[in-house]
């Protein structure tokens, strides 16, 4: 062989070798995924090089976190995180759903099938499903009000999949309230105006949402206050701080006199900046008991701290860019980029500022503001792995309804959705394909039944009893899902179970491709290069 001739070290695996490498592959990765799917799935724990623990359902968390060696392996876990980063769901149906896909394809090749007539049943079945996702999906109207209740529901199905039951109909709320929050008409959603933030104290149960912004910073002058009622917000990008000139220069002086007459010029500058900053705030607050807080991008030197604390005013520096836009849109007011003519106009207002130390660490609150578009999760835990999983957990939550607003249509859920698709191939699709390529219709109906499957599986439930009941329902012509308590069937609508239309979309279309690539891989060769010098 040619290859062989070429490079003596390189591994070449042919035919039937090859094939099975993949499959094996595929079914490896579906093995270790598969007890995740579901409220009822299994938790992993992942232990890094330093000892270091992640307790995770989260499939996407999973597959970045494992060091995958197998080829196949790496390429069907970067189709999961890469539809994770297109709709925020799906990783774990997306693994599964292939490992099944190759094991129905399996059964065919074993007799002498040839992969290529699979393949092009697989695309039929693919263009039929999706046809039928447009029939099955549940039209949403969102308008200028959204139904709060459809909305709870879709993160409601989601979060219980990623955390237990009490603490995710708990984060629902959050997470929906927050999405609303930010959501304005005609606008596309920004879910970077949803601040996360987490805090090492209490109880996961004490993550709330606050209607305002949460920095991760304090105040730096020991005599400002600690809380302040009915404030006005200066949201600035300008720098309150002596700078070095950009050149090397040397100033030189004969007397004392000449020394302070230089030290007075060069804090002139910055002296004028905050002078002005005082009499606004002594234009707006004269009279009242209103406070002035400054929050700053660039930095503030010790001299402009004690000038604005004696002026009564509370000051924060070095807040990230992020936070500048979110606080702007959180209290209103104009982001200010110079001091020069400073107007009423450019504040924003907050029913409260306050600090919050915890150990080393300072927090400010900026609450009770008005009309707010920009909020924070505070997500509390006793414990690092507790904090990781519920930002997880929040995150997929935020994608999940922002999902739901911009497709308009949600899909019923507990597998609803996966055995009609499967009965709608098997009665209706695989009739009008002709010859073998029935075979891959089949095969594609037979892997879609994997997510009720493993549902009841992860359940304690018997799977065959479960499908068998599930399957008569359907063709009774009534919808259900699987209920993971009784393993009954189940109206979803009912129950209030539904998925994101876009996740399943994306689900269909990226997996037949991915199992379609992998099942013509006829010959893998790994070329490896001797690294010794010849002697």
């Amino acid at each position: 062989m040619s290859l062989r001739v070429l490079n003596p070290n390189a591994e070449v695996l042919n035919k039937s070798a090859a094939l099975h490498m993949t499959i094996n592959a595929a079914k490896g990765l579906q093995d270790v995924l598969k007890t995740n799917l579901g409220p009822k799935g299994t938790i992993k724990m992942l232990v890094g090089g330093s000892g270091d623990i992640k307790l995770t359902k989260d499939g996407n968390t999973l597959l970045k976190e494992m060091q995958i060696q197998n080829p196949t392996a790496i390429m069907i876990a970067r189709t999961a995180v890469a539809q994770d980063d297109i709709s925020g769901d799906g990783t774990t149906s997306t693994v599964i759903f292939i490992g099944e896909l190759m094991k129905q394809s399996e059964r065919y090749i074993d007799e002498g099938m040839h992969p290529r007539v699979l393949v092009d049943g697989f695309e039929i079945a693919k263009k039929a499903t999706l046809q039928f996702l447009e029939k099955f999906k549940t039209p949403v109207v969102m308008g200028g009000d959204p139904d709060k209740e459809i909305l709870k529901m879709v993160a409601r199905t989601t979060l219980r999949t990623k955390l237990y039951e009490s603490l995710a109909d708990q984060l629902t709320d959050i997470v929906v309230n927050a999405v609303l929050c930010i959501r304005k008409p005609e606008e596309a959603l920004d879910l970077f105006m949803v601040e996360i933030m987490h805090m090492r104290h209490k109880f996961d149960v004490d993550t709330n949402l606050v209607e305002g912004l949460v920095l991760d910073h304090g105040s730096r002058h020991p005599d400002m206050k600690r809380m302040a009622e009915n404030c006005y917000i200066m949201t600035c990008n300008v720098s309150l701080e002596y700078e070095k000139s950009e050149i090397n220069a040397g100033f030189f002086y004969s007397n004392a006199e000449q020394r302070e007459a230089m030290v007075v010029a060069e804090r002139k500058s910055v002296d004028e900046r905050v002078r002005k900053i005082i009499e606004l705030k002594n234009k707006v607050c004269e009279g009242t008991e209103n406070n002035f807080v400054v929050i700053n991008q660039k930095g503030i030197d010790p001299p402009s701290l004690d000038l604005l604390a004696r002026a009564g005013i509370i000051a924060l520096r070095r807040a990230k860019r992020r936070n500048m836009e979110r606080l702007v849109l959180a209290c209103g007011g104009e982001p200010v980029n110079s001091v020069d003519d400073l107007t009423p106009d450019c504040l924003g207002w907050a029913g409260m500022v306050r600090e919050h130390i915890l150990g080393e660490e300072k927090y400010t609150f900026v609450e009770n503001v008005k009309n707010p578009s920009s909020c924070t999760i505070l997500i509390k835990g006793p414990n690092d792995h507790t904090i990781a999983q519920i930002k997880d957990a929040v995150r997929d939550g935020l994608r999940a309804v922002k999902n739901t607003i911009e497709d308009e249509a949600v899909v019923l859920g507990a597998g609803a959705f996966e055995v009609a698709a499967s009965q709608y191939l098997r009665n209706e699709v695989k009739k009008t394909v002709q010859g073998r390529a029935q075979l891959g219709v089949e095969a594609f109906a037979d892997a879609l039944l994997v997510v009720p499957k493993t549902l009841a599986e992860n359940s304690g439930l018997d799977t065959q009893d479960v499908i068998i009941a599930l399957k008569g329902e359907h063709d009774r012509g009534n919808v259900v899902g699987l209920n993971q308590h009784t393993g009954e069937p189940i109206d979803p609508q009912m129950e209030g179970i539904f998925d994101n239309y876009s996740v399943k979309r994306q689900i269909i279309n990226s997996v037949p491709v991915i199992a379609s690539q992998l099942l013509l891989v006829d010959e893998v060769i790994r070329a490896g290069r001797n690294m010794r010098k010849p002697t």
